[in-house]
């Protein structure tokens, strides 16, 4: 099939965890209804890992977070560091948005392969996006080696956070935005950076800040708590078929153990350590994607990324 039809290229099939022996056709069309049907199995319905929670770090960056090798790396809005798995910090670029055609001030969640980082960077202001770009940066010196094109035509008006598939060659794109296009995920060819279409999420998250991937699944931080009212932030996985264009969403993690109810953000997986890595913000008020003022008892809003210990239920 070429590239420019195809819709995603996944590890994890409905149709492998619904087979079974038989050979016949009846067998045939039953695992075919229920690659449909994702409710019939409660598998597929509850959360894959149980998290419980061993540390709380404080970070410089209010955005994103990825972890490879021996290495994390935050984002802040318009900032990259690099960090040892102790985090101590390795390295710091406090001006990263310079060098681009197009204006942008915004950095969302973030990904690395291959040592090098994937940033979605945009011009944000008031929950609107524009200028969106796909920007690869040296994981090392962390300055900019190149940017893929984006596809106008996609319906995605706003980049919160970026993923890179390396099994499957795709990069995920999210969107926070409160309208149709934060229904879907965004897909770009990894290798030609040819974007390859839209994955529909049934049912739909709300307020999504990062994606990252986990052995052949993807996963979502959503912002849809509110804050003023105590009620906490989710993660979400997102069960996918190659044969489809959808995919189903499952509630994965809620977060009613952070130290205040504020603002989640991105989020990394450890496989070497089984850890869950995930960037939270508190203290101040949040506005339409921007800070206006402070809780009682802040001056200044705190980034802090909160590790859990990762178990396969």
């Amino acid at each position: 099939m070429a590239k420019k039809h195809r819709t995603i290229l996944l590890t994890v099939s409905f149709l492998i965890l619904f087979s079974g022996c038989s050979g016949s056709d009846e067998g045939h069309a039953s695992r075919q209804d229920a690659a449909l049907r994702p409710e019939d199995s409660e598998k597929e319905m509850l959360p894959k890992h149980s998290y419980t929670l061993s540390d709380v770090k404080a970070v410089n960056g209010r955005q994103g977070i990825c972890s490879e090798g021996d290495y994390y790396w935050v984002s802040g809005s318009t900032t990259l560091t690099k960090y040892d798995k102790d985090f101590n910090i390795i390295a710091v670029n406090d001006h990263p948005l310079e060098g681009y055609e197009l204006e942008v001030n915004h950095i969302g969640d973030i990904d690395v392969y291959q040592n090098e980082l994937y940033l979605g960077v945009e011009y944000f202001m008031d929950g609107a996006g524009r200028n969106i770009q796909i920007a690869v940066y040296d994981g090392d010196t962390l300055e900019l080696k190149r940017i893929f094109p984006f596809n106008a035509e996609t319906g995605q008006l706003e980049c919160s956070g970026i993923a890179v598939d390396g099994d499957s060659r795709i990069v995920y794109m999210t969107s926070w935005v409160d309208d149709e296009s934060s229904s879907y995920l965004y897909m770009y060819d990894l290798d030609t950076t040819e974007y390859l279409g839209r994955m529909h999420l049934q049912p739909s998250p709300e307020w999504m800040q990062g994606v990252a991937c986990c052995d052949g699944d993807l996963y979502v931080t959503c912002d849809d708590g509110i804050a003023d009212d105590g009620e906490p932030d989710h993660m979400y996985r997102i069960n996918v078929n190659e044969d489809r264009t959808s995919a189903d969403v499952v509630l994965e993690r809620t977060f009613d153990d952070v130290i205040l109810q504020g603002e989640i953000e991105g989020l990394t997986f450890d496989k070497e350590k089984d850890l869950f890595l995930m960037l939270y913000n508190r203290g101040a008020r949040i506005v339409l994607g921007m800070p206006q003022g402070f809780y009682d008892g802040y001056s200044e809003e705190i980034h802090e990324v909160f590790l859990y210990d990762m178990k396969e239920r």
